[in-house]
């Protein structure tokens, strides 16, 4: 499968603030963001005015880039969320947010989102004890996904385990890191998204 494989940091200066690409890294001194908060590139800390069109569409790419998702993917997804009832753009999150890969990382055992994807690929996990490896599966309520019993000695499982809380686990999930277990105890509503994200903009974009 296709994926993004050039410098994360970038994306994160690109779109002007912290997508937490790189996990842990991202809360440390070390954060390439917090040393040049500006775009790459030449022009990068030049000032520029942006026009409506331009400011949906990154909307629309940070988003993407933050879930790590393909634009074709993400255009597929929000298809979907406009069949469904209720807000188009609530529905898009909700979306993204049930994701395996999300959930696996929300819950702590793995420092992003692409390690996320990346362990759910190598089977570590099961979903309500089978094994799984689609990293895009839609996880729903009472779901419980745990780590296989000889996976569970993995060091980035461990290492993600000892930041959870710095992170912190959303109220929809219940985290069991003592046995490398967690429950999906609801679904997400439009509260446990704290990231500063603009639906609407998404929406408009789509909508022209």
């Amino acid at each position: 499968m296709a994926r993004y494989t050039q410098a994360k940091c970038k994306l994160c200066r690109r779109e002007g603030e912290k997508l937490f690409l790189k996990g842990d890294r991202c809360y440390t001194d070390k954060c390439a963001y917090e040393k040049r908060p500006y775009p790459p590139g030449h022009a990068g800390r030049m000032r520029h005015k942006m026009s409506d069109y331009a400011i949906q569409l990154r909307e629309k790419q940070k988003v993407r880039r933050m879930y790590g998702v393909l634009e074709g993917q993400f255009r597929m997804y929000y298809k979907r969320a406009e069949g469904m009832k209720g807000v188009a753009g609530h529905n898009l999150l909700f979306l993204l947010e049930r994701r395996l890969d999300n959930v696996i990382y929300r819950l702590g055992f793995a420092n992003s989102r692409d390690q996320a994807r990346q362990l759910v690929r190598h089977g570590i996990f099961k979903l309500n004890g089978r094994r799984v490896s689609i990293p895009s599966m839609q996880v729903k309520a009472e779901d419980v996904i745990e780590v296989r019993e000889e996976a569970r000695k993995i060091p980035v499982i461990n290492e993600a385990q000892e930041v959870i809380a710095r992170r912190g686990c959303p109220e929809w999930l219940e985290s069991d890191g003592a046995n490398f277990k967690g429950t999906v105890k609801a679904m997400p509503s439009r509260e446990d998204i704290q990231f500063p994200i603009n639906e609407q903009l998404i929406v408009e974009l789509y909508s022209k």
